[in-house]
């Protein structure tokens, strides 16, 4: 499977496609109401084939919904239901139910066999209208689903899944296995010695963010001026988040590169946020590992994650020896048994790096992402 994303031309005619999302908005609600009339009246699950069952009768009447595919009504139900799956499943982790969506914030629809067609050249009949879209790259295999996307500046997202695309391996072997720790002064340590700065977009765009944050405040509600700096805020947000998301991409590849073997710990990021904040959020390291796992998996390299609870920092890497204490000021220690000066983060790392290499000799690497773990 492969995920392609094209931006589609801003023209009048989008706003059939925007209707059709809000429309999408006002479906998914009515869903969860029903879900939870449901639940009142009869105390179980809605079932998905019930619900869409009742919905494609309530749509032959409502000429609103109509405006929206008879495959993307099925898709929301679809989504409804994986919600309240991993809410019956993971609700004692804190995970909760679906619930009602503003429209006006409603996001996207997803057709599958049906409701397009591609054209040729950058043109796609979606429904009754043809639009164009940036044709950045070749659409290659055979096409799953279609969503469309928008954001909140008001712009159309094109995302086709594909299946069946054979891609030349860009593999290098270097045959070298590194650990990392994660920090918030430094964002990675490596157990070779060398160090990874983030450049902590979010902090250096603040004061600019701030300022569009206050701007917007003063405007009227309703009014134009509000709505228009209402993007400009939106803007602000995201150029943080695209060149955050730049830098992470660039960074995993640069460490696919030169390491086959890459070895983190599990960290409780939900916690570190609770303690340190707007730092954590800044830093985004769940994003960043989730990109690494992705580039690793494409190049056939391995990540493998240590348990959480592993003495990285009170372990000695020269003779093994376990610290009872080691309080987060300090960032340098002398080991009382064989007397070595250990860096905090280094020694981290080259412990971490020790425990993934006998992990990744065992093959026991897991391929889910319990570095965002609750």
């Amino acid at each position: 499977m492969k995920t392609l994303k094209f931006k589609l031309y801003q023209h009048k005619r989008n706003r059939f496609l925007k209707r059709s999302i809000n429309a999408a908005g006002v479906i998914y609600n009515h869903c969860i109401a029903l879900h939870k009339r449901y639940y009142r009246m009869w105390s179980k699950h809605l079932n998905c084939g019930k619900l869409q069952a009742h919905i494609a009768k309530l749509r032959k009447r409502k000429e609103f919904w109509q405006v929206v595919g008879s495959q993307a009504v099925q898709d929301i139900c679809q989504r409804i239901e994986k919600a309240y799956q991993l809410f019956f499943k993971h609700h004692k982790k804190g995970v909760r139910p679906p619930n009602f969506k503003k429209v006006r914030r409603y996001k996207s629809f997803t057709l599958k066999q049906a409701g397009y067609k591609f054209l040729g050249g950058n043109r796609i009949k979606i429904g009754q209208g043809v639009y164009q879209y940036w044709n950045s790259r070749a659409i290659e295999g055979a096409v799953k689903t279609l969503t469309i996307k928008r954001t909140p500046l008001g712009e159309l997202f094109m995302v086709v899944v594909v299946d069946g695309v054979i891609e030349p391996l860009s593999q290098v072997e270097t045959s070298k296995i590194a650990g990392f720790d994660f920090g918030l002064k430094t964002f990675l340590t490596c157990s070779d010695g060398s160090k990874i700065e983030s450049p902590q977009f979010l902090k250096h765009s603040l004061t600019a963010i701030k300022k569009a944050s206050r701007q917007h405040s003063k405007k009227v509600k309703g009014s134009a001026n509000r709505e228009r700096a209402r993007k400009h805020l939106v803007r602000k947000h995201e150029d943080v988040s695209n060149r955050r998301s730049d830098w992470f991409w660039k960074l995993a590849h640069d460490l696919t590169d030169r390491f086959d073997v890459l070895c983190f710990e599990t960290l409780n990021l939900l916690g570190m946020q609770r303690l340190w904040g707007r730092k954590i959020s800044d830093l985004a390291f769940g994003e960043f590992i989730q990109i690494l796992e992705w580039v690793a998996q494409k190049k056939e390299k391995q990540v493998v994650f240590i348990d959480r609870w592993y003495p990285s920092s009170k372990t000695c890497n020269h003779c093994g020896y376990v610290l009872k204490e080691l309080d987060m000021s300090v960032r340098e220690w002398r080991c009382p048994s064989c007397q070595s000066v250990n860096g905090r983060d280094e020694n981290a790392a080259k412990n971490i790096q020790a425990v993934g290499a006998s992990t990744a000799k065992l093959g026991d690497v897991r391929q889910a992402s319990p570095a965002i773990a609750v």
